[in-house]
């Protein structure tokens, strides 16, 4: 098939690495405009461009499909032009209209990183870890103009360890996306198969997850350690779990839950005081009388340090109530 791949960020590039390798035909690349990046600042092309740029595949990156506006109207008609026969979108970064959706002979296909519909729109890997979801995996979905509302084509499941981050499930996933869109385009019969047999969402199943901040990966420590370990996995490596400081954010980029502490040992102790810090890391009290050792931190203009070295920078002291 003629194929346009829609996408941006590296887990796009796995699943359209995985097409080049097929016997498919990619006569175009979207992604999102050049970015600056680095401490230069500079225009850095995303990864996807990249990668059809090393491949000699011809790339766009209108900053609109909107028929509202010149630029959008002409990024409708050049998408027309292009006579794909379906376009696989993968964490692209721009809505697309219905109008171009239906372009392609067989629409849109959206590689979708969680089991719809639970977890519809931007962040959906953070959120399975942040919810302690056991489980999530890739969905193959028929685009729609709702938010992650099309019908279903595929899955493929993928188990949550405990000691996943964000950045650990975010390559699991990328490469059962593009394992995932390979089969579905294994072969017109196993394609066609799939479009007669789609399933439409159960809105009552419904979940978003909603875009992240910088402002929520602050520590709070009325809440359980287990909930606050969560947050920690989930927020790694962007935009990263923070305990804020009087002058400094004290980046904590890895954590366990240790044991349940008696309630008579913490008669006048405060959630976030110090209780103990040793070989095993900084253990701090949290809410519901548990607590939380803190294994990798990183001050600011620091490299993150493990458990011996942040003893020997002497910077947190037990009693110290971290904020």
């Amino acid at each position: 098939m003629r194929i346009i791949f829609a996408g941006t960020p590296e887990f796009a590039t796995v699943a359209l690495k995985a097409l080049l390798n097929s016997s498919h035909e990619i006569i175009a690349v979207y992604t999102q405009p050049d970015r600056k990046a680095g401490r230069g600042q500079k225009l850095t092309p995303s990864n996807v461009k990249q990668v059809a740029l090393a491949h000699h595949i011809p790339v766009y990156q209108p900053l609109s499909f909107k028929s509202s506006n010149q630029e959008g109207i002409t990024a409708q008609e050049e998408l027309k032009k292009l006579n794909a026969d379906i376009m696989i979108v993968a964490a692209y970064g721009l809505i697309l209209p219905q109008t171009v959706l239906d372009l392609p002979k067989y629409g849109c296909l959206n590689i979708h990183a969680s089991l719809l519909p639970r977890w519809r729109g931007a962040a959906p890997i953070h959120r399975a870890i942040a919810s302690q979801d056991h489980e999530t995996g890739i969905t193959i979905m028929q685009m729609a103009a709702g938010l992650d509302t099309g019908d279903m084509l595929f899955k493929t499941y993928c188990a949550i360890e405990a000691t996943d981050t964000s950045a650990t499930l975010h390559d699991k996933l990328a490469n059962q996306g593009a394992e995932a869109i390979t089969h579905v385009l294994s072969s017109e019969k196993v394609f066609t198969n799939y479009l007669e047999n789609r399933q439409i969402q159960n809105e009552d199943d419904v979940t978003y997850a909603h875009k992240l901040s910088k402002t929520e990966a602050k520590i709070n420590w009325n809440l359980p350690a287990k909930q606050i370990c969560s947050n920690i996995r989930a927020f790694n490596p962007w935009p990263v779990a923070f305990i804020q400081l009087e002058t400094e954010n004290l980046r904590v980029w890895q954590a366990g839950e240790t044991k349940t502490l008696h309630q008579e040992s913490l008669n006048n102790v405060k959630v976030g005081t110090i209780v103990q810090i040793d070989q095993q890391g900084v253990t701090v009290l949290c809410g519901d009388h548990t607590t939380i050792t803190l294994t990798q931190l990183q001050w600011p203009g620091g490299k993150p340090l493990n458990t011996q070295q942040i003893i020997q920078t002497n910077k947190l002291s037990i009693g110290q109530i971290l904020p």
